[in-house]
C-alpha cells in the first residue's frame, strides 16, 4: 500500500523525503544500510525496489538526505519572524539547539552516521555536509556577508557544531544540560573572537596610512 504522503506518481525526491526520517529511525538498529531502507519502505508502504533507487549512493546518500531533512526541519521550527526578534548570538544558539532537538530521538543513528563520516574516503564529503549545515544556520540567522566573513563564519560554526555533536551523542545529563553548557561556552569563545577581530579591524582603519592620506588629498570629497 502506497504512503498517503505521496502523490500517485511520485518522483524519487518525493519518495526520499517520505523515507528519510524512517530510514534514520531504522538506522539505529540496522545501520545506514539497505536493511534500514527496506524497513522504512515497509513502514511507509513503498515498493522496496523504488526505495532503493531513492538512495543510489548507499550509506552516505542516506546520511546526506537525513542531514538535508534536518536543515529543512530546523527552518520550519524557527521561521524568520521568530529569529528576527533575537540577537545574533541567541539566533545561533536557538538554531543549534533546534537541530539537537530534532536529532535527539535518533542519537544512535547519529552515532552510526558519525562512524561513516570519519572514514578517510568520506572526509571531503563530510566537510561539505558540515559546511552546508553551518551555511543553513547562518542563512536562517539572516547573515548576508559576501566577503571573507562569509567563509570564516561558516568555518567556525561548522567546527563548533561538529564539536557539539560529539558531546551530544554521549550526553546522559538531564535535558542534555552538559551539551547546552558546552555549546554556550563555545559560543562565548566565538563571540570573544569576533569582538577581538572587530577591534583589530578598527585599529587597522584608524592606523595612519600614507596611501589613504594621499587618496584623500587627491579626492577630498571621499
Amino acid at each position: 500500500m502506497k504512503s498517503n504522503a505521496l502523490p500517485d506518481d511520485p518522483t524519487l525526491d518525493e519518495v526520499r523525503a517520505v523515507l528519510v526520517p524512517l530510514v534514520a529511525r531504522a538506522a539505529a538498529f540496522d545501520g545506514w544500510s539497505h536493511a534500514a531502507v527496506a524497513q522504512a519502505a515497509d513502514e511507509a508502504g513503498i515498493d522496496p525496489d523504488i526505495a532503493r533507487l531513492a538512495f543510489p549512493g548507499g550509506d552516505f546518500a542516506m546520511i546526506d538526505a537525513w542531514f538535508a531533512h534536518i536543515d529543512a526541519s530546523m527552518r520550519a521550527a524557527l521561521p524568520a519572524d521568530v529569529l528576527d526578534a533575537m540577537k545574533v548570538r541567541a539566533r545561533i544558539t536557538a538554531l543549534v539547539e533546534a537541530r539537537l532537538a530534532i536529532l535527539a530521538p535518533d542519537r544512535e543513528s547519529l552515532r552510526r552516521a558519525q562512524a561513516v563520516l570519519i572514514m578517510p574516503q568520506n572526509a571531503p564529503r563530510a566537510l561539505r555536509l558540515g559546511w552546508r549545515a553551518a551555511d543553513a544556520m547562518w542563512r536562517a540567522a539572516g547573515d548576508t556577508a559576501s566577503d571573507f566573513n562569509h567563509y570564516s563564519k561558516r568555518t567556525i560554526l561548522a567546527s563548533l557544531y561538529a564539536a557539539t555533536l560529539a558531546v551530544f551523542v554521549d550526553d546522559d545529563s538531564a535535558d542534555y544540560a552538559d551539551t547546552r553548557a558546552f555549546l554556550a561556552r563555545r559560543i562565548d569563545n566565538v563571540m570573544q573572537f569576533e569582538k577581538w577581530k572587530a577591534r583589530r579591524s578598527g585599529a587597522r582603519e584608524n592606523r595612519f596610512s600614507f596611501t589613504r592620506l594621499a587618496g584623500r588629498l587627491r579626492y577630498p570629497g571621499k
